[in-house]
């Protein structure tokens, strides 16, 4: 039985950052999800999450775990379960961020879970990030990320089972994941996790079936989908990872509109179940 109240014991520590919201690796976004527009310059916006691109982990090689990614140097303490993968997001933005921006990020330790799943014992635990400019609050991102057991040798990584989205979608778009998009959506977010450009790893030790599709990665082709066709700013968006895509099928993107304010949209996968849902509203 795994004991989280030392890891709870944490909750509320807080670190600072801070960076500036320079053009080059929004050249990368654009490119990497093949856009059809102009990366933004100096005293432009940033897309909605392209945030991400910013504040990369300086973690040095010999905090870094098996997987890739740090063990410790982070805001959440070492986990008792060694895998761990993207569940989600809730972003909300109150102002833009324009190119040429000093940055300053808070991040805080605000949540922690204990639960049991289909695929066996889950941690939960989110981090609550801040970002101000000059001007003020811009954005606020509360990233989850569960923790699960190991995979046994030779075994295959258990995947959830989810059922298909509802009828009646008036927007959708079709992905096909390849090596060269993840390593480089990688390498924009500096992202090590070895699932996503190890195949070797991926496979032979995480018992999936092809490279794993970054989360923040569907979570991008979602927000694209909707800021391609909606005029209105996004003020919320909340995402929830069902889940996992690999870079062994297409994946398909949808949504519509389901009031004024509101709109829904799925990330759905080969065997037409939903691997990402989300609720945003409008400003």
């Amino acid at each position: 039985m795994i004991d989280i109240e030392p890891i709870k014991a944490q909750l509320g520590r807080k670190i600072v950052d801070r960076d500036e919201a320079t053009a080059t690796p929004l050249r990368g976004m654009v490119v990497t999800f093949d856009r059809d527009e102009k990366p933004p310059v100096k005293g432009e916006p940033l897309a909605p999450g392209w945030h991400l691109a910013y504040f990369p982990a300086e973690s040095r090689l010999s905090t870094l775990g098996q997987d890739g990614l740090p063990i410790t140097g982070g805001i959440l303490p070492e986990m008792p379960l060694p895998r761990r993968m993207y569940a989600g997001a809730t972003l909300t933005f109150h102002a833009p961020i324009l190119v040429g921006d000093a940055l300053l990020r808070e991040t805080e330790f605000s949540d922690v879970q204990l639960r049991e799943g289909g695929t066996g014992t889950l941690i939960i635990a989110t981090q609550t990030r801040r970002i101000y400019t000059s001007r003020g609050l811009a954005l606020t991102e509360d990233a989850v990320s569960v923790f699960r057991e190991a995979v046994k040798p030779g075994a295959a990584s258990g995947i959830p089972v989810t059922e298909p989205p509802p009828s009646g979608m008036t927007w959708s778009k079709t992905w096909t994941p390849d090596p060269v998009s993840l390593f480089r959506y990688s390498a924009l977010t500096f992202n090590p996790h070895r699932i996503h450009y190890d195949r070797g790893y991926a496979t032979g030790v995480e018992g999936f079936p092809g490279l794993v599709v970054h989360g923040p990665f569907s979570q991008q082709c979602l927000l694209d989908l909707l800021r391609d066709n909606v005029s209105r700013p996004i003020a919320r968006f909340e995402m929830r990872a069902r889940a996992p895509l690999f870079d062994t099928a297409p994946f398909t993107t949808m949504g519509r509109m389901t009031g004024g304010n509101e709109a829904e949209l799925f990330a759905v996968g080969p065997s037409g179940g939903i691997a990402m849902q989300v609720k945003a509203t409008l400003g």
